[in-house]
């Protein structure tokens, strides 16, 4: 497999550094923006704001479920497992509104399986998310602290990490992806892949001998088969459950593939250029630091004269 070289130091670093950190104030405006319209970093789901999920089995097209269901707020109708099976979102709905609508269902659908999650339950799945969201970043900054124990190198992991999720999170809100409790997960499990990326590099880049480029380059070459890998299985994951209509598989699917595509940028385009930076100014301290080598010629010209027996006292 013949992988481009990659070589850092053909870009400035601080050019380097510049378009992922453009991508990441763009996101972090969208993501902003979603958390003071809906309190959430994307678009909550059914899990956290609450509602109806009904599956139905019929004959009926998309077009007739939308007309029977007029008078009821629809978010989504996605075809189910198996021929002539929906699966039907439902915003949230007041007891009475509840009790009205299984009886309308039940008239047509006498089949039908529904499913209700109250607005509080939402609520409290949505800080139990968050906690959990939380707690994977404190822990995974404390290993990474511990690990490396310089804070500039532990500390550009950790933000890489916070900028793959926001950047995805950004992302789900573009392309109407909703956060749910499978969304959330897929979320986890990107911090996971983003952090094993930027360790491999900052362990091979600070750990080992030998020039910058060339140790920058042997990480390159192993993290990014590992993620061209991961990035492949997982764009064969969308496409399946995509035709085979499994929403929940091609959403935790959708949100790797931004994660991942974002760990590429950040990884080898702004982790990379902050070392390149740190390792030439620690390297070029260190340089200061120590006393100039004496080759055995100067020492030799260093030596005191010795005085001849004929010079005059």
């Amino acid at each position: 497999m013949n992988i481009p070289k990659y070589d850092i130091n053909k870009y400035n670093p601080k050019h380097m550094m510049l378009i992922p950190a453009a991508l990441f104030a763009i996101a972090l405006v969208i993501v902003l923006v979603s958390f003071i319209t809906t309190g959430m970093p994307a678009s909550p789901g059914i899990d956290f704001a609450g509602g109806t999920a009904v599956t139905i089995h019929t004959t009926d097209t998309k077009e007739e479920i939308t007309a029977y269901y007029a008078g009821y707020d629809i978010k989504s109708i996605d075809e189910g497992i198996g021929s002539g099976s929906y699966y039907i979102k439902f915003g949230p709905m007041s007891n009475e509104e509840m009790m009205k609508f299984n009886e309308h269902t039940n008239a047509r659908y006498p089949d039908a399986n529904i499913d209700q999650i109250g607005a509080n339950f939402g609520s409290t799945l949505q800080s139990q998310a968050l906690i959990a969201l939380l707690f994977a970043f404190i822990g995974m900054a404390v290993v990474v602290l511990i690990a490396f124990r310089k804070v500039i190198p532990a500390v550009t992991v950790v933000c890489a990490a916070i900028a793959d999720i926001t950047i995805t999170a950004a992302c789900m809100n573009i392309f109407g992806i909703e956060l749910s409790l499978a969304t959330t997960a897929a979320l986890l499990m990107l911090i996971g892949y983003s952090v094993d990326s930027n360790i491999l590099l900052t362990t091979k880049t600070l750990k080992r001998h030998g020039k910058l480029e060339d140790r920058v380059a042997g990480a390159f070459r192993t993290g990014i088969i590992m993620t061209t890998t991961t990035l492949c299985a997982i764009i064969a994951m969308f496409v399946v459950a995509l035709i085979g209509q499994v929403p929940t598989l091609y959403t935790i699917a959708a949100v790797l593939i931004f994660g991942l595509i974002s760990d590429i940028i950040f990884t080898w385009l702004f982790n990379a250029g902050v070392l390149k930076i740190y390792l030439e100014g620690h390297e070029g301290n260190k340089n200061k630091k120590q006393p100039p080598q004496q080759t055995p010629a100067t020492k030799q010209n260093q030596q005191p004269k010795k005085k001849s027996k004929g010079a005059k006292q």
